[in-house]
């Protein structure tokens, strides 16, 4: 059971840090699955292209479940993808809970792809205040803070490890790809629908 639960507290850290997880940056790919054969992903990305990514044992697959603002407090380790607003704070895109051994990493900030001044944050809650616009939450993580605003329509969700039984044609995925010296994408991990809950990210 120790072992288990290690296992998966590993992977869900893992998956809380995507844009930080390589030493070259790897390729972000939305979409959902077009098909799935042997260790081959062809995903019909978001953008209209057809990506084809590599699966092998070590790629790690995972799906989100339903949590709520009210799930939020004071210790708890999340890993969210906001925008920098004018009012200093950032606002939630989405947020995920994680558990708190993924405390170990310290977190980090660092930009993302979704707009101009959005970033992805992992980091601790220090103090969880409640406004009519929903919840400020100030969070720590290595070598700095922040203060996030999220909003009653911002999805609140956690992480679960999952297989490639989740693979389905019309699932949406969210994959982090290393390219290869070769130029082909090897899928490091990925968030899979499940359910009817996409990734947001």
């Amino acid at each position: 059971m120790i072992g288990k639960f290690l296992v998966s507290a590993t992977f869900i850290a893992l998956l809380a840090v995507p844009a930080w997880a390589q030493n070259a940056p790897p390729v972000r790919i939305r979409g959902t699955v077009d098909k799935f054969d042997g260790d081959k992903l062809t995903i019909k990305a978001r953008d209209g292209m057809d990506m084809t990514v590599a699966l092998t044992e070590k790629t790690r697959i995972g799906f989100l479940v339903k949590k709520s603002l009210a799930d939020i407090k004071p210790g708890d380790f999340l890993a969210s993808a906001g925008v920098k607003g004018t009012d200093g704070k950032i606002h939630a895109l989405e947020v995920r809970i994680l558990p708190q051994t993924a405390a170990a990493t310290g977190g980090r900030q660092a930009p993302w792809d979704q707009g101009p001044g959005s970033v992805m944050t992992d980091a601790t809650v220090g103090t969880v205040t409640e406004t009519p616009q929903g919840k400020v939450v100030h969070v720590k993580f290595k070598g700095g803070e922040s203060e996030y605003s999220i909003g009653p329509d911002v999805p609140v969700l956690a992480s679960a490890p999952g297989d490639k039984s989740l693979l389905k044609p019309g699932a949406a995925v969210f994959v982090v790809a290393p390219k290869g010296p070769d130029g082909g994408l090897t899928a490091a991990f990925m968030y899979i629908e499940k359910d009817g809950i996409k990734p947001p990210l």
